[in-house]
């Protein structure tokens, strides 16, 4: 990090970010040139509050030479991570996986009838939130603690390993309970504690990038959960907000390898929430494999015209079987094939 100071710091101002950046237990290194004088913050360990500097007298700007996130980033750790899960799924190796199911859990016989299908599909991962965060307060807010024993039911008849979102950080121990990777949603992207409550319970996270969020502000989001010792960390692309009314979002398909040129972390890409039509999902879940994505999180419905939360963007089963032939030929197409689906010892 560089101290640009302005050229009328006096000798004190200088002397005063010296000082600062000592008090904050990093070395400065004064940087002397004809016009003004640059400080160098060295030893930072992606931790540096740097609008402590920026306040100082005399500091015209402050540069970070270095990412601000630290323990995510691929010059922390150049190779990829894997996320392993019970059931076998590996997420951010070279297959592709898949990650299907309803936005909400709405009854046993809906989350118990699709299950079945989105396995022999193809799918190793049942998606499907339990507690759901509405834009609305009348709108269906989902079963809550049912809700989950409802996945676990699903999980024991059919070996799917559990997606599903914690929305409060009282409630994360109790979705751990029951999930196998903990999910943050969009809207809860940027709620700190949630975060790092989640990277306690040492269960996968994935978290959604928020509705106006950088690519920048989803991986210090990330670097929350890093912080607290859990590396088994999601990305996931959802679309951001655009101002065109032809898709519910803008999906964000260039975030993929961008995201794989910052960080170790996988990441997966949400074409449902990403445009909100269901006409559109399969084209964006095909270019997402072909941009690079580790995995894809499809909403899949077994009625979606009766569905109790975003039917409109929910897949047929048979629509989904359909994406799932023209993905694995994509994926051969770049060299990387989908996870096979469960075997039977991996679905007792």
């Amino acid at each position: 990090m560089l101290v640009v100071m302005s050229h009328s710091a006096s000798p004190g101002d200088v002397a005063g970010v010296v000082a600062t950046i000592r008090d904050m237990g990093y070395e400065a290194r004064e940087i002397p040139g004809k016009q003004r004088v640059a400080i160098g913050l060295i030893g930072n360990d992606g931790k540096v509050d740097s609008g402590r500097l920026e306040a100082l007298p005399g500091v015209l700007q402050v540069i970070h030479v270095t990412q601000p996130y630290k323990q995510v980033s691929r010059e922390w750790r150049p190779e990829p991570t894997i996320v392993q899960l019970a059931n076998g799924t590996r997420i951010g190796g070279p297959e592709v996986v898949l990650m299907a199911g309803p936005c909400s859990v709405e009854s046993a016989a809906q989350i118990l009838d699709i299950a079945p299908a989105l396995r022999a599909a193809g799918a190793t991962v049942l998606r499907g939130g339990a507690f759901k965060p509405r834009t609305s307060p009348y709108s269906f807010q989902g079963l809550g603690v049912e809700g989950l024993e409802l996945l676990a039911r699903a999980r024991a008849e059919t070996g799917l390993a559990i997606v599903t979102e914690a929305m409060e950080s009282a409630m994360v121990e109790v979705v751990a309970e029951y999930a196998d990777i903990i999910q943050i949603g969009a809207r809860n992207m940027q709620n700190y504690p949630l975060l790092r409550r989640a990277g306690r319970t040492g269960k996968p996270v994935l978290i959604k990038r928020g509705m106006a969020a950088t690519i920048n502000e989803l991986l210090l989001s990330a670097e929350y959960v890093l912080a607290e010792g859990n590396d088994q960390v999601i990305l996931c692309e959802r679309g951001i907000r655009g101002y065109d009314e032809h898709t519910r979002n803008v999906l964000d398909i260039a975030a993929v390898p961008v995201i794989h040129s910052l960080s170790h972390l996988p990441i997966v890409v949400d074409p449902s929430h990403g445009t909100g039509v269901r006409a559109k999902v399969a084209p964006m879940a095909l270019a997402a494999i072909a941009a690079g994505a580790d995995g894809l999180l499809i909403e899949v419905h077994p009625d979606p015209d009766h569905a109790l939360s975003d039917g409109a963007q929910s897949l047929w089963p048979a629509q989904f079987e359909q994406l799932v032939a023209q993905a694995r030929g994509v994926a051969r197409a770049v060299g990387r094939p989908l996870m096979a689906g469960l075997t039977a010892t991996q679905q007792s």
